[in-house]
């Protein structure tokens, strides 16, 4: 396969060239495109304002990438669209140092990343292991290895991708494999309040508490039980019932009271006097 590597914590990031390496030596054509520096959770933001450069690295003397001065989303689009003379058969994202589980994965780059690939109709994964500072990064490698060989073997549905957390134990003792839903319970968070020497306010977002996941088969708890969670995502954000029950509430402007509103543009040949508007009835 044509494999796509990216992250949300830079370009130099070991867990990305755990990745490099594993599909590597399977024989898989391998690219590396990421950010130039850590930029975890940064959701699904883009560059608009400043131009992208994609700089060719060699790193730890193991393989060449292109570090980008962008998001992990602006990595997809400019492989895509930039980069790769061929469109690649898979994107992965990570391998993420800390789970991505629940309502993080709403901030995450690394999810991101595969979720622009997947608006892109691209097959993607977005692969992060349950510790800061993992010790099993290989065995992980090792699984997402062997999963991305059934994923293309099964494929996957337009706009949809897979959001995969590992515990960070040998894929020996991992306890199960779980196709999980997202948690939607919110963390325990809050903020720091201190003062700067010049008297000024600012704040230090706290480390936030683990989120009380109240699903079994909720990711947070799948993963807590030593076991990998496989969580498929969609781009279409869409609800669909909720849709179906907008469409028989009687909406409608006929009761909107508009307020009597003037213009400030200056009477002319071709701006006519501006009137009064008139309420809606």
């Amino acid at each position: 396969m044509n494999i796509l590597l990216t992250n949300d914590d830079g370009i130099y990031a070991p867990g990305l060239w755990v990745l490099y390496r594993r599909f590597s030596s399977a024989a898989h054509t391998v690219t590396v495109v990421a950010p130039d520096r850590e930029r975890s959770a940064v959701g699904h933001g883009i560059t608009l304002h400043e131009p992208l450069r994609a700089t060719r690295v060699r790193v730890h003397g193991e393989g060449k990438g292109y570090a980008v001065n962008g998001t992990p989303a602006d990595c997809i689009k400019l492989s895509v669209l930039e980069i790769l003379k061929t469109r690649p058969d898979m994107v992965i994202s990570g391998i993420n140092p800390g789970a991505n589980v629940g309502i993080n994965a709403h901030y995450s780059g690394t999810v991101a990343a595969a979720r622009e690939a997947a608006l892109l109709g691209l097959v993607s994964l977005a692969v992060s292991i349950n510790r800061h500072q993992p010790a099993y990064f290989e065995d992980a490698a090792a699984f997402i290895e062997r999963l991305s060989h059934l994923v293309m073997e099964k494929g996957l549905p337009s706009g949809v991708f897979l959001n995969i957390n590992i515990p960070d134990i040998p894929i020996q003792a991992v306890r199960g494999i779980s196709v999980s839903s997202q948690g939607v319970s919110l963390s325990r968070e809050g903020f720091e309040k201190r003062v700067d020497p010049r008297n000024r306010i600012y704040y230090w977002q706290e480390l936030e508490s683990p989120a009380d996941f109240k699903g079994a088969e909720m990711d947070g708890n799948v993963l807590s039980r030593e076991s990998i969670s496989i969580t498929p995502m969609r781009c279409d954000m869409t609800d669909y019932e909720v849709m179906a029950d907008l469409k028989t509430w009687n909406i409608g402007i006929s009761a909107c009271d508009v307020p009597t509103t003037f213009t400030d543009q200056t009477p002319g040949e071709h701006s006519p006097t501006p009137q009064p508007s008139t309420k809606v009835r």
